[in-house]
This record gives C-alpha cells, sequence and structure tokens, in this order.
C-alpha cells in the first residue's frame, strides 16, 4: 500500500513538472513573438524559445527544412500554444543575402481546439498576422516536407518585422 501511495505522488509530481515546463516553453515562445511597448521589435529572441524546445525534445536540433531566408520545426511531441496545438515553428532570418526580402522574426502554425479568439487577440495585440483556415499538408509540401497531416482547422500566427510594421486600422 505504501509503495502504490509513493508512486501515485511520484506520478502526480511528474505530471505537475512536465506542466510546468509545458507552460514555461509556451510563456517563452509567447515572450519572443510579444512587441515591445511602442516599437516595432520583439520582446524576447526567436532563437533562445527554439533553443528551449529543442533541449525539451520537442524539436530536432537542426531544422526539418531550410527555404529561402525560413527554418521550420516540427514539432516531435504535442505542445500547447494559446489552448491550441503547437505543430509547426519557423524562425525568419538571414544568415546570406539570396535576394529580396527578408523579415526576421517568428511565427506558428497550431491545430485549432475550438475558437480562435484567444489567437485572434494575440495577433492584434502585438501586431502578428494571423491566417486562420491554413492548408498546412500543402503549405509543407511547397517547402519540400513531406507530410501526412490529417484534415483538420489550422492556423498561422506570424509575428515578423513585416508584421509589426504593417499599419493598422
Amino acid at each position: 500500500m505504501r509503495h502504490a501511495a509513493a508512486f501515485t505522488l511520484l506520478a502526480a509530481s511528474s505530471a505537475l513538472a512536465f506542466a510546468a515546463d509545458m507552460a514555461s516553453l509556451e510563456s517563452g515562445l509567447r515572450h519572443a513573438m510579444r512587441l515591445k511597448h511602442g516599437t516595432n521589435e520583439r520582446t524576447g529572441t526567436s532563437g533562445k524559445a527554439i533553443q528551449a524546445y529543442m533541449q525539451a525534445g520537442l524539436l530536432r536540433t537542426r531544422p526539418d527544412q531550410r527555404f529561402d531566408y525560413t527554418d521550420y520545426y516540427l514539432l516531435q511531441k504535442p505542445a500547447p500554444f494559446l489552448g491550441h496545438e503547437l505543430l509547426l515553428i519557423e524562425e525568419e532570418y538571414i544568415t546570406q543575402y539570396i535576394g529580396c526580402c527578408v523579415s526576421p522574426g517568428l511565427g506558428v502554425t497550431v491545430k485549432v481546439q475550438g475558437s480562435t479568439q484567444n489567437l485572434e487577440k494575440f495577433a492584434q495585440a502585438n501586431r502578428c498576422t494571423l491566417t486562420d483556415n491554413v492548408d498546412l499538408a500543402h503549405e509543407l509540401r511547397e517547402v519540400a516536407i513531406k507530410n501526412r497531416l490529417p484534415k483538420a482547422h489550422y492556423a498561422s500566427l506570424s509575428c515578423r518585422e513585416r508584421d509589426a510594421e504593417r499599419e493598422t486600422s
């Protein structure tokens, strides 16, 4: 009986630690996507957020693909983002000039769980661009990533330099 209680306590504490880790990862990703008040700059860096997901074993250490200026990382295990299931992280940056036009920043694609209202609010508050009803399987094939994603409701949130610079209405 004592072993069962100890096991239950250990399992519960492991689940809580896992949830705390997921919350910390999500917080870091949101931080990298937030806009600094009164500027067009983001509050955090995409590289740090991506490194944290790598260290947690949720992303490969190298991108699944690099196309133009963007690294594409498919999640290896489910992770939450604003109440939805995070599937893809994109990081746009320049290492070598290959032509017009780089727009540094971060983007994510999620499998929508319920309403997109929380994504809409985040996008509006941080001058990001939300694209709802994305054909993720097609988008991935466009950048040469083979996939077998089920038909579902997907949405993409882009928080890049060009998104922050666009006029708000």
